[in-house]
This record gives structure tokens, C-alpha cells and sequence, in this order.
């Protein structure tokens, strides 16, 4: 018979994480950013490894914001092409380790190449019943948000929804991640303390795990440690503490 771990030991169920340092870890080096950005792709393969060995069930990557379109052309068609190369290269392998690939952000305006991939990566992957990957691609917090706004309004305002009935669930069915449940814990790599229009909504009781190390030098022993972190925080969702007699 297998023995069920208690509560305390079990990971956390959605892990969200910031990517964030490959820049810098490249000058670091004295290499260019695009170094930077393929030594990030393998950390990504080794997070993804973790997580699944470790039992979470859905992992979240922000691996392209909406704000990144302001970066140089040059980076930003490395980026694209990076993404071209993991769908071609790794979703096949995510497919027979029973990943699920989920893709959330705005699709319109992207070349077609790219929106077939994503596609793809999800047709494929569909009915895989392991960790869930969810890539974040074109996303925004505050675009999605409007974005379930601007649906809502328009369901107003054609007489089939009663402004009445707008709730915090109704507001969730209209975001990305319908269906996914909010992070337990952001992981933000390279330092930085913020969110970065990253899940803003989803992240309102999420604890934040900030580390030093770049992405690139994300390891196992990283993300243990940062899930550590976690298990120590008391998570009140607003309440108190549960007192014991």
C-alpha cells in the first residue's frame, strides 16, 4: 500500500514563476543576452522536470510579456525563434512525459507560424493527465483583465447579463486561466521584487518566494528551497489562525 504524505509535506499545487536574469547572467559572462536566453531554456527544462517529480500539478512560466514587444527588434525575434526551437525540439518530449500545455495570453496580432505552434503544443498534449505546463506567451495582467471586462460589458450591454450577477467568479470565467487554480507560490528569479503585470488577479493570496540567482543558474536545489520557504508561511486567506485548544 502506498503511504499518503501529510499535508505539511505535500508541494505546493500551482507554482508560478519569473524567469527573470537572463540578461543579466549573459554580461555578467561578458556574453551576449542571447546566451543569456538559451542557457534560460535549459533551467526551464530542468524546472519542469522538478516540478513533476516533486507531484505539483500545474507549473506557470512568464516566458514572453505583452511589455517585451518594447525590446530590440534583434532580442525579440531571438525570443520567437527560442519558442519556435522549444515547441519543435522539446513538446514532443513534454508529450510522452505526460505534460499538459496549456497557453494563456493574446493571441491576435501574432505571426501565424506562431499561433499554430501553440496550437499545436495544446491539441497534442490535451488529454495528458501529468503536470500541467501553463506558458504564458504575449500575456499581460492588466490586458487580460480588460480584455474579461470588455466581454462582460458587452454581455451587459446586449441585455444577456444583469450587472447584478457580476461576481468575483463571474470575472474569473472570463480570464486566461479559467479552470486553473490560483498559484500558491511565485518564484521570481535575478533579484527583482516585484510582479511585473504578471497574474494579477490570480496571485491575490499567492506567497511571492523572491531569490538572488539569475535564471539560468535555477536549479533543483533552487526551487526545493524556495518550496521550503513555502511550507513555512501561514496562509490565512484573510482570516486568523487556526488556534488549537
Amino acid at each position: 500500500m502506498t503511504q499518503q504524505r501529510p499535508p505539511e509535506a505535500l508541494p505546493p499545487r500551482h507554482v508560478a514563476i519569473i524567469m527573470d536574469g537572463n540578461g543579466r547572467w549573459a554580461s555578467a559572462r561578458g556574453l551576449p543576452r542571447t546566451a543569456g536566453h538559451k542557457q534560460g531554456v535549459e533551467a526551464l527544462r530542468g524546472a519542469v522536470r522538478t516540478a513533476s517529480d516533486i507531484g505539483v500539478e500545474f507549473l506557470t512560466i512568464y516566458s514572453f510579456s505583452s511589455e517585451n514587444w518594447a525590446r530590440p527588434r534583434s532580442e525579440v525575434s531571438f525570443l520567437l525563434d527560442l519558442l519556435r526551437r522549444f515547441i519543435l525540439q522539446d513538446v514532443a518530449e513534454l508529450h510522452r512525459a505526460n505534460v499538459r500545455i496549456r497557453v494563456i495570453g493574446e493571441r491576435c496580432g501574432l505571426d501565424p507560424d506562431i499561433v499554430a505552434l501553440l496550437e499545436h503544443s495544446e491539441k497534442l498534449t490535451q488529454d495528458n493527465s501529468g503536470l500541467t505546463l501553463i506558458v504564458a506567451f504575449n500575456y499581460g495582467g492588466r490586458q487580460e483583465i480588460a480584455r474579461a471586462a470588455r466581454d462582460i460589458a458587452v454581455a451587459v450591454k446586449s441585455g444577456q447579463l444583469d450587472p447584478a450577477a457580476i461576481t468575483i467568479e463571474l470575472i474569473g470565467s472570463h480570464l486566461d486561466t479559467v479552470g486553473i487554480p490560483d498559484p500558491d507560490l511565485l518564484i521570481r528569479t535575478g533579484g527583482e521584487q516585484r510582479l511585473s503585470n504578471y497574474l494579477l488577479w490570480q496571485c491575490a493570496y499567492t506567497e511571492f518566494v523572491f531569490v538572488n540567482e539569475h535564471w539560468p543558474d535555477f536549479t533543483r536545489e533552487t526551487f526545493e528551497n524556495a518550496i521550503a520557504e513555502f511550507r513555512k508561511r501561514e496562509r490565512r486567506f484573510g482570516g486568523l489562525a487556526v488556534q488549537t485548544a
